[in-house]
């Protein structure tokens, strides 16, 4: 009896177990057909537009002065000092190509909305001051000084206009180690030229400069043309009655190319001088070792 009992409740056990598996099954296959109708896909989630960005932080503005303060800034001239203007960051790096030309005196900051460092004149050695831009931010570019310290560097307000900008697409590279002097405008070599450098105990100085004036000797000298660079030698305070103002410029006599012994001016062949009076004023200069 307790056999037929345990058989008997195993049984129904069984067909019940059996029976809500048929029913799982007709549920998964309607679910699967939708008894005869189509299942439609899930909705796709609601886009939510996106904030609209925030509006730009207008840019830092220039600490203000009067003329009288001007005045008494260090001129950023080749004949200047500008002891507190923010050194290149960068020496070696190449230039923006971009150039920068005040139509007045204007002054130079350390930083955008930082204190004044110097006033840069807008005529350099009768040249129209042309310098490179090295570093921007809205409203501020960051330009190279033609004054000592060499590598010296400042932040030019652009609010106000009285402000040109050009691009130059020269390049004026000077291996101090190879005495050479190349020439590349937007990337294509125009020239390549054997130059004389400074002398061991007068060296050429090294790093980023640019074409800062030119000057034509009104009587008959050494070189038709001299091309004074935003740069100074580092042991000469003055030179032949200037400030030690480092040029490139010609030279007569073709035996001095290929060496050091200059007093830190390059001198160069009558072709590479010929290229390089063609290049605008302002642009870059990089001399390495």
């Amino acid at each position: 009896m307790r056999d037929h009992c345990r058989f008997d409740w195993t049984g129904r056990r069984a067909v019940r177990r059996a029976a809500a598996v048929k029913v799982l099954t007709v549920a998964i296959g309607a679910l699967a057909t939708g008894c005869g109708t189509t299942v439609p896909p899930p909705a796709a989630p609601a886009t939510v537009p996106a904030p609209p960005a925030p509006a730009p932080a207008p840019p830092v503005r220039p600490m203000r002065l009067s003329s009288a303060q001007i005045a008494r800034l260090p001129a950023a001239t080749t004949f200047g000092t500008t002891p507190a203007a923010p050194p290149d960051p960068a020496p070696f790096a190449p230039e923006t190509g971009t150039v920068l030309h005040p139509e007045a005196t204007r002054v130079v900051y350390a930083r955008p909305g930082g204190p004044p460092v110097a006033a840069l004149p807008a005529v350099q050695l009768g040249s129209p001051t042309w310098v490179p831009v090295v570093q921007s931010q809205p409203g501020w570019d960051r330009v190279l000084l033609p004054a000592r310290p060499n590598r010296s560097t400042g932040w030019i307000y652009l609010g106000g206009g009285g402000l040109e900008t050009a691009y130059s697409s020269y390049r004026v590279q000077i291996n101090l180690a190879a005495h050479r002097l190349t020439i590349v405008d937007d990337g294509r070599r125009l020239g390549s030229w054997t130059v004389a450098d400074g002398a061991a105990s007068t060296p050429t100085p090294t790093g980023r400069t640019f074409l800062l004036a030119s000057l034509a000797p009104p009587q008959p000298t050494y070189t038709p043309l001299i091309l004074p660079l935003g740069a100074h030698s580092d042991t000469l305070t003055t030179f032949g009655g200037g400030p030690g103002t480092v040029a490139l410029h010609g030279w007569p006599d073709a035996a001095v190319f290929g060496h050091g012994v200059s007093h830190g001016c390059v001198r160069v062949p009558p072709a590479a001088l010929r290229a390089l009076s063609r290049i605008p004023l302002g642009s870059p200069v990089t001399i390495t070792g």
